[in-house]
């Protein structure tokens, strides 16, 4: 029902229809160039979840990712597992003082927080999931331990050394360059202390040659806000440059039991996440519709519900052919001396 309110928090209704002209317009599919979307793309992330975030908290909850699953498994549990496995990778302790850049409204700082009793400060560039965090934050008891603060991820406001540990969940790849992102988290990195994350890459199955391969990452790229698609052999060289440790790294999208697209493939049927079944879309789809035609939802909800759903398409397609994953994951320490 968010969406009777316009869709996110910053963005007027009668704006709605311009930020999806040219939030599409940055896009190959409507002949944007990757240069424009590297330029602009803070412009092109903050349109994006401004108008997605509604969207996004409908269908998948408070947790924007992906994860492995076991048979048996929820999704709902199997997210919160695949955060808990990045808190026990960093070896997190009660008291350290924790940064999550790209947190979108705040689900998995919430969840980690409370798993190992840190205390997490969520970095983002949008007003409107900031201030739906802090919300989230409040009813679920967190507040005094956990705040959010808006900045750009590649021009962070802190001093050098801040951190006893940084993550990021499927975010830094809307960055439009990974060195320049990482080496700002290895700036606010204490020394010897680690960063882990799940990125979201072409794997090298990837074929930039064949059309079909271009397609899908395009779909991908205009459904999700993301200004390139990097390579996995990308990520680690920028991690390198960047100065980090590099401690172990993994596609750990291999050792899913059932596939990690599975909860946006229309041939599954589930009531648990009906929501993004074929039939769950479709209710979705003419809700949407309907909101729109008598004026609760402002003008161009249904287009962007349509490039989700273009999106959704992208990444069962490209799971299926695994030419992308969005679990690309490392952990990197930062040397305890410069010049170890």
């Amino acid at each position: 029902m968010d969406l009777a309110f316009g869709v996110g928090g910053k963005i007027d209704k009668a704006q709605v229809p311009s930020a999806v002209d040219k939030y599409e317009k940055y896009h190959a599919f409507y002949g944007g160039q990757e240069e424009d979307r590297k330029a602009n793309y803070s412009d092109m992330v903050n349109k994006y979840y401004d108008l997605v975030t509604s969207f996004y908290e409908f269908g998948w909850g408070e947790s924007f990712h992906f994860a492995t699953r076991w048979k048996g498994e929820s999704l709902r549990e199997s997210i919160k597992r695949h955060e808990h496995f990045l808190a026990l990778q960093l070896g997190l302790k009660p008291g350290q003082k924790v940064l999550d850049v790209g947190c979108g409204i705040g689900g998995p700082l919430r969840e980690i927080s409370r798993f190992s009793s840190t205390s997490i400060t969520g970095l983002n560039n949008n007003e409107y999931q900031i201030t739906r965090g802090k919300e989230l934050n409040r009813i679920a008891g967190v507040h005094k331990t956990c705040a959010f603060v808006k900045a750009d991820f590649m021009k962070m406001p802190f001093p050098d050394n801040s951190y006893d540990a940084v993550y990021a969940i499927e975010a830094t790849c809307h960055a439009p360059d990974a060195y320049g992102c990482y080496k700002e988290i290895y700036r606010v990195l204490k020394p010897g202390q680690y960063f882990a994350a799940y990125e979201w890459c072409m794997t090298d199955a990837f074929d930039p040659s064949n059309e079909e391969h271009q397609k899908i990452k395009a779909e991908i790229e205009i459904g999700d806000g993301l200004p390139d698609i990097r390579s996995t052999k990308k990520c680690l060289e920028a991690l390198k440059q960047a100065g980090f440790e590099v401690i172990w790294e993994k596609d750990i999208a291999v050792d899913s039991v059932l596939p990690w697209y599975l909860p946006l493939d229309t041939s599954h049927f589930s009531l648990s996440s009906f929501r993004l079944t074929a039939v769950g879309r479709l209710f979705t789809r003419n809700l949407v519709k309907a909101f729109e035609y008598v004026g609760l939802a402002p003008r161009g909800s249904l287009r962007v519900q349509q490039f989700l759903e273009k999106a959704a398409e992208g990444l069962v397609a490209g799971g299926k052919k695994e030419i992308f994953t969005p679990m690309y994951f490392f952990l990197a320490r930062k040397p305890a001396s410069e010049n170890q």
